[in-house]
């Protein structure tokens, strides 16, 4: 019995450490093996080839450059959407609007995207694109604006539809972060700031924002790695990864998965993926030094 009681905790975490296992570890770990081979249209002929494929990526592959470049365009912009324009719409919202329905209507329509299915969501930019049917381009011509003859397929147009697509779903994620954020500040703190003279713009920047420090650290974070390992949404509304080449929005996972299960090319899709984890890597590095991780880890100063 007393060993039995030693090996019940074991036995309880087992299950929980076999689906990790067998769901994380091992697709891992056999995706890094798959990078250093040859392996085309079948998994059971694999060929070790060293670095071959990474050399491939920089040297011989043309559509690696233009997929870099999309990617840096994709993740630079939608990440402003996501982290930034997320936090002042939260904060508008939370503390600005004073009215909760208005307020719940607001957080209502950036939620929707985000449970909306990728296909559904998709055939919908696809109608209100439409070119001949679409309410988009009948709004342009109404105020006077040029109304591009195909969103999808006409630079740059294109690549701001994509930002639009993935910006819109993005930011009701940070939306619901800051949201729940800022509501749980003590009112006190700004009912102090005004009785010193304090205006709103002042709260925000010298209460709200700092106090909201862990929050832009880990959206930013997040929606960053998010970014960069996302394409579903630009697969399903340019409806396969040649389109989205042609259309110039074909980002560096989509390209990852298209040469996996497109053209049968596992091992180099696996050598894609395994640079993009190392890109996300360095991204968490870069955050940990901008926002000060060390620091903020720090316990604080003041004796409570």
């Amino acid at each position: 019995m007393p060993r039995l009681g030693r090996a019940l905790p074991y036995i309880y975490v087992a299950p929980f450490l076999a689906y990790i296992l067998i769901t994380w570890i091992a697709p891992v770990a056999i995706t890094i093996y798959m990078a250093f081979t040859e392996c085309r249209w079948t998994v059971t002929r694999m060929r070790f080839i060293g670095l071959e494929n990474f050399i491939r990526i920089f040297t011989r592959d043309i559509y690696a450059v233009d997929a870099i470049y999309v990617t840096a365009i994709y993740v630079s912009s939608v990440l402003v959407i996501n982290a930034f324009f997320s936090l002042i719409l939260a904060i508008f919202v939370t503390y600005f609007v004073g009215n909760e329905t208005i307020a719940s209507a607001i957080r209502l329509a950036w939620l929707i995207p985000r449970i909306t299915p990728a296909v559904i969501y998709a055939l919908m930019w696809r109608w209100f694109i439409d070119p001949r049917i679409g309410p988009l381009n009948a709004m342009l011509k109404a105020l006077g604006l040029p109304a591009p003859s195909d969103w999808l397929l006409t630079l740059p147009y294109s690549r701001l539809l994509m930002i639009a697509v993935n910006g819109y779903v993005g930011a009701s994620f940070g939306m619901i972060i800051y949201s729940a954020a800022v509501v749980s500040i003590p009112k006190d703190l700004f009912y102090a700031a005004k009785v010193d003279g304090a205006s709103d713009f002042q709260i925000c920047r010298h209460i709200i924002l700092p106090l909201l420090k862990w929050h832009i650290f880990f959206v930013t974070s997040w929606q960053a790695l998010s970014l960069l390992s996302s394409y579903e949404h630009i697969l399903a509304l340019w409806a396969g990864a040649g389109t989205a080449r042609a259309a110039g929005v074909e980002v560096w996972a989509l390209y990852a998965y298209s040469k996996a299960f497109y053209t049968s090319d596992y091992g180099y899709g696996a050598a894609l993926s395994v640079f993009l984890v190392a890109i996300g890597i360095i991204f968490i590095l870069f955050f940990f030094k901008v926002f000060g991780f060390e620091r903020m880890m720090q316990p604080s100063r003041v004796e409570v």
